[in-house]
């Protein structure tokens, strides 16, 4: 395992910002590490890459102590934090070769110039930092973290403010890294987690209520049974919330709805039968999976 964490707590005063949690990362897995404001994300992290102590309980990078041999895991992590604090009175090249200097990184040069391609800076390679995009500044902090070759990444939010080509882009480097790398991947951007994320631990008032892959976190949490409409004609919302066994209903797009059942009902037959007495076409009709969105409500909002 590239990173175990057993029995970890961390009290802040009294207070208790971690509560005795465990998970386990293998190399090559790429897990999305999910919670709510004030969950404690950001406090493992911050122990994991030996910025805080904890209170009790254990962690470990490729087999070393984060208590004993912090500069082992140090040397072994690539971390991009959130905010991604830069030098902005440098140049690209110049901050790159000086985080690498800190590593001790072979052949330099060739490895900034590696690291500059493989990010997509290469446009604005003679640029200042405090010159570029916030999505080119989130590119320099992913190639420090990169710099090293660490066997572990801990991306803290790393899509951040990036344009729709640009996440693209990052989000395939993310899981062509995973393919090598160990990595732990936080984001409040559900969809991101979906596309790029093996597996998910969902953190919640210190504690993690969920250790598993999307689809079978998925199947566990069934608040609803979610249906898909779209008709041809234009109808009223109003109209299909006022159907019977119907919870609640969202609009999905041009004459597009989301219905939502309880998790026994299949409200297919009804949805059908008001179609025909309404003289709707149905385009189509369709039940779907719970969302990410909904695995994180259900499992943070204390209702599962």
């Amino acid at each position: 395992m590239s990173v175990v964490v057993k029995g970890l707590t961390k009290f802040y005063g009294e207070q208790a910002a971690l509560q005795n949690i465990s998970f386990e990362v293998e190399k090559g897995e790429v897990l999305g590490f999910l919670g709510p404001n004030g969950a404690g994300k950001t406090t493992t992290m911050k122990i994991l890459t030996c910025f805080l102590t904890q209170s009790s309980g254990s962690a470990s990078v490729c087999g070393f102590d984060v208590e004993k041999d912090p500069i082992k895991v140090k040397q072994s992590i690539g971390y991009l934090p959130e905010g991604n604090p830069l030098y902005k009175d440098m140049y690209i090249k110049e901050y790159l070769h000086f985080v690498g200097s800190v590593f001790k990184v072979p052949n330099l040069a060739k490895r900034v110039d590696q690291m500059i391609e493989q990010t997509g800076l290469t446009p604005e390679r003679n640029k200042l930092i405090g010159q570029l995009s916030k999505g080119y500044k989130q590119r320099v902090g992913l190639a420090q973290a990169l710099i090293h070759d660490p066997e572990v990444l801990i991306l803290d939010e790393p899509t951040s403010g990036l344009d729709p080509n640009q996440l693209v882009e990052i989000r395939n480097l993310i899981k062509e890294l995973g393919k090598q790398k160990t990595i732990i991947f936080s984001t409040h951007i559900m969809q991101e987690v979906q596309a790029i994320c093996d597996r998910v631990v969902i953190i919640n008032k210190g504690k993690i209520v969920a250790d598993d892959s999307i689809e079978t976190l998925r199947e566990k949490v069934k608040g609803f049974k979610i249906l898909f409409v779209e008709f041809l004609e234009p109808i009223e919302i109003g109209k299909i919330r006022s159907l019977q066994g119907i919870k609640k209903v969202e609009s999905a797009g041009k004459n597009k709805f989301h219905i939502f059942s309880d998790p026994d009902k299949d409200s297919r037959p009804i949805v059908a039968k008001f179609a025909a007495e309404h003289g709707l076409t149905l385009l189509e009709i369709r039940t779907e999976m719970s969302s990410v969105e909904d695995v994180f409500q259900k499992l943070t909002q204390g209702k599962n």
